[in-house]
């Protein structure tokens, strides 16, 4: 089967694409997503995968039975193809699985390298960092830099890659790692990486980078082609973001680096020999670095959406998103009362992520009405990457004029303090974004009859005044376990 035809028919193989909900007007339809920065549908291929290997599940560690074993080889399979989804050499890098997201790889990487390296006090992260990439080094490390950005206000993203060499020589060899996002989940906007590494390693640094907003994007490679001395140390990504929902966070990181630090996680599985008085950790990776009962299942989706992709081709994935992503911004920047945030795609390269708000809208009433009138679902909010979004919404927050006594103020400045955010997966198509495009460009077209229609609720929410949507319409896992019993 060619790469065009695999793609075609992976594009409409995932779970729930077809799910409908009622709307406003009474009609039922069924939902365009447009939440794939926060996380992807299920990619049905790796699903049945993972159901046919419940047929024969175990646990790893043994192999002494054939489920057990059948267990270990799938689970090793699913690390190689990690290590192949991103061009990492098995003789240099290794990658473990750890929690449920990204979140999990950095606490660990971040307080394993304050150990290893007391003395290189400096950690350098930019601005457009997700909180993931930035909180938990500021709890470990001494000193976080923040780089700050191309542009200002709503055109604020990218790397100044003149700055960060400029402060990358001011600290040196204080500088333990750089943590930098290969690209924003707010704006989609891609970052040099192979560029920042060779700086970072210039002064003795190591560069982590979270593919978590790339991984299902565009191509990534830990190794350069190009540049010397600008392979990646570590990349870590959240499999629900690349079609695998409840699968385990993947960190890939070199052997060597791993090889100095001590595992931050102890339990079953990463020992050598446990006695009263001490124990020894395992010298075999990854499996020192992987401790207690691993998320076989969903390691193994993980690794079949992996596979699937790697037989499409990232690089056809990306000139696809890329046409999407143009189509939209040049769509919706033609809508009078809409405002876009971040770079033009022409100026820097951006992943299938778009940020707007509708003059006049509280970024929550903006997601509301697209799900009420529209059936389309965006997230709205800061997208836990708060500094990036209050730079860019600097202007119009400046320009909110409230009275300091006025009443539940902290709320209704909270919902002036976001965005709505469409973002992109394999599974959307042109017609989903001229429908997106249609949709904004309804809303603002309605901007009185929308406000009324709505009541704020709490800090960021808004519900319909009178749509109220039968419950039985939507997920109940009460009704869910319910129905499944009286099937036994």
């Amino acid at each position: 089967m060619s790469n065009t035809t695999l793609l075609k028919r992976i594009q409409s193989s995932f779970i729930g694409q077809q799910t409908q909900y009622p709307l406003v007007d009474g009609s039922i339809s069924p939902r365009r997503y447009f939440d794939s920065a926060a996380s992807t549908l299920m990619m049905r291929p790796a699903f049945e995968v993972a159901q046919n290997f419940l047929e024969h599940y175990s646990s790893t560690h043994s192999e002494l039975h054939f489920s057990a074993r059948g267990a270990n080889r799938a689970y090793d399979w699913a690390h190689k193809r990690v290590l192949d989804f991103v061009g990492a050499n098995s003789d240099i890098y290794s990658c473990y699985f750890a929690g449920s997201g990204a979140t999990a790889g950095f606490n660990r990487v971040a307080s394993e390298l304050a150990i290893l390296r007391p003395q290189r006090d400096v950690v350098i992260v930019s601005e457009m960092e997700h909180h993931s990439n930035d909180l938990p080094h500021r709890k470990h490390a001494s000193k976080v830099i923040h780089l700050p950005l191309v542009g200002e206000g709503a055109n604020c993203g990218g790397i100044d890659i003149d700055v960060a060499q400029e402060t990358i020589k001011k600290y040196g060899s204080r500088i333990n790692y750089i943590a930098i996002t290969a690209a924003s989940n707010v704006t989609g906007v891609m970052t040099p990486i192979h560029e920042l590494a060779q700086l970072a390693h210039s002064v003795g640094a190591y560069i982590i980078v979270d593919a978590s907003q790339m991984i299902a994007h565009a191509p990534i490679s830990m190794q350069s082609e190009v540049l010397i001395e600008a392979d990646i140390d570590v990349l870590i990504f959240s499999g629900h973001k690349i079609y695998a929902p409840g699968s385990p966070g993947a960190v890939i990181a070199s052997k060597s680096l791993l090889k100095q630090t001590s595992p931050s996680e102890v339990g079953g599985g990463m020992v050598k020999n446990v006695y009263i008085e001490h124990f020894t950790p395992s010298d075999n990776l990854p499996e020192r670095e992987e401790a207690g009962t691993p998320n076989i299942v969903g390691a193994i989706t993980l690794a079949c959406a992996l596979d699937v992709l790697l037989n499409i081709g990232m690089q056809s994935i990306l000139q696809k998103e890329q046409h999407l992503i143009n189509l939209a911004w040049t769509k919706l920047s033609e809508i009078e009362g809409v405002n876009l945030y971040g770079p033009d795609p022409d100026q820097l390269p951006r992943t299938g992520t778009i940020a707007f708000n509708i003059v006049g809208f509280d970024h929550g009433l903006t997601a509301a009405a697209l799900n009420d009138y529209h059936n389309i679902q965006v997230r709205n909010g800061c997208f836990c990457a708060h500094p990036y979004v209050r730079e860019m919404l600097k202007r119009e927050l400046w320009e909110i004029n409230l009275d300091p006594d006025t009443p539940d103020i902290e709320a209704k400045v909270e919902r002036k303090r976001g965005m709505a955010r469409a973002s992109l997966g394999i599974y959307n198509s042109e017609e989903d974004v001229l429908a997106l495009c249609h949709a904004v460009a309804d809303l603002a077209s309605r901007q009185q009859e929308i406000l009324l229609a709505y009541q704020p609720q709490g800090k960021s929410g808004y519900r319909h005044r009178e749509f109220l949507p039968d419950q039985t319409t939507l997920f109940d896992p009460v009704t869910a376990l319910e129905q499944s019993l009286k099937k036994l």
